[in-house]
């Protein structure tokens, strides 16, 4: 027997732009069902939003992004919260980041590097005492992520 976890990120009218960027950091496929799709009446208000989103590739990246119902116009960097770095730790009022963690400098700076578009750097990604690569940033789409290399 076997689980795959998968996260789930949440949105305010966001999901179809955040799944786009994201395919193209990462690679791979996208499948997305708005609200339309499954029956809500055409026209009405958020019927175009994402019910359900799927970003999946090869490499084994996987997150799902969903629209909340609910006013379109929120901010999704207010709803980002604060995450900061000071002496050595950081300081963060979040309940999640996602991490991907890569074999190589050469992939984790690739992710880094998509990623880091639009974004506030929490960490520049930098050797460390754990890893020959790591960084931390909040995207554009307000979601937190840590990258860093597999130690050997």
């Amino acid at each position: 027997m076997s689980i795959t976890t998968t996260t789930h990120l949440n949105f305010h009218g966001t999901a179809r732009a955040a799944l786009a960027f994201y395919q193209q950091v990462f690679g791979g496929d996208v499948v997305a069902r708005t609200y339309g799709d499954l029956g809500q009446p055409a026209g009405t208000p958020g019927a175009d939003r994402l019910v359900f989103g799927q970003l999946e590739s090869e490499t084994g990246f996987r997150v799902m992004a969903y629209d909340v119902p609910g006013d379109a116009a929120a901010d999704p960097a207010a709803l980002a919260g604060v995450t900061t770095r000071a002496g050595g730790a950081t300081i963060t009022d979040r309940t999640f980041f996602l991490s991907v963690r890569g074999t190589s400098l050469a992939e984790v700076t690739g992710y880094w590097d998509g990623l880091a578009e639009g974004a506030t750097v929490v960490e520049p990604l930098a050797a460390s005492a754990w890893s020959p690569g790591f960084g931390m940033l909040t995207d554009r789409f307000g979601v937190t992520w840590v990258l860093d290399v597999a130690a050997d």
